[in-house]
């Protein structure tokens, strides 16, 4: 395949290994140490498929330039989530294909699978508290975290006892305290936490490397192109 990479910093460089390792060309790579590109510069002519990880604040213009320029486009960048619909809207405007996930690991997407299944249960029987809690390396940006957000809502939908999060510790019973924590080089840690006065119960899901969220972003863009519309990580896995 032939790769455009939108953002060139860990994710992007990762990306590019792991894409050449495995036998995919890079046709571009847009960033601000590029200035020299622009997406106006490629077409599906060119790109099979773009890989965008970059910043809150750009992501949701570099969808658009992409989805304008019929380029199918995954895009791992989170905080832009409230201009969501727009780009849903615009996909649907262009026939465009777009693939977005907070979070790109296989592991972590069925820690979101099992987080649905564990919140049904644990309200369905009660007596049980809930928080999330995520810890990233000092320089992440957004937080709470996308995936933190991700099982977040998750939650806030199977276990209705909760019905609103707060990024602190929760004052109300009907809050979901979604804790976030920065510290050193951790990759991505990410905790639910059931709590009664009998016993706790914990689903976890730690990242060593960057590894299983590279491999994830590139599996999508394998699976992306002949796929018209929008998709996440249960359309790739059948879950």
């Amino acid at each position: 395949m032939k790769l455009l990479l939108i953002g060139y910093g860990k994710m992007g460089r990762a990306i590019e290994a792991r894409a050449i390792a495995r036998g995919h060309q890079i046709a571009g790579i847009i960033d601000p140490a590029h200035p020299e590109l622009t997406i106006a510069d490629f077409s599906p002519t060119t790109v099979d498929c773009a890989i965008e990880f970059t910043h809150p604040d750009a992501a949701f213009a570099n969808v658009q330039a992409c989805l304008r320029q019929r380029l199918p486009v995954i895009c791992g960048s989170t905080g832009w989530l409230h201009h969501f619909p727009e780009a849903v809207e615009l996909c649907q405007q262009t026939d465009g294909s777009l693939f977005y996930a907070s979070n790109y690991s296989v592991g972590v997407n069925l820690f979101f699978h099992f987080n649905e299944y564990i919140a049904a249960k644990m309200h369905q029987f009660g007596g049980y508290d809930v928080q999330v809690r995520e810890i990233h390396h000092t320089q992440k940006v957004d937080q709470p975290s996308g995936t933190a957000l991700t099982a977040a809502e998750a939650i806030l939908r199977h276990f209705p006892a909760k019905t609103i999060w707060r990024n602190e510790a929760a004052q109300q019973p009907n809050e979901l305290a979604v804790l976030s924590e920065r510290t050193g080089q951790v990759i991505g840690t990410h905790i639910v936490t059931y709590s009664s006065d009998a016993d706790s119960l914990e689903l976890k899901h730690e990242a060593h490397t960057r590894d299983g969220f590279v491999d994830g972003a590139l599996l999508a863009a394998e699976w992306l192109p002949g796929h018209q519309g929008v998709f996440g990580m249960k359309d790739l896995l059948g879950i």
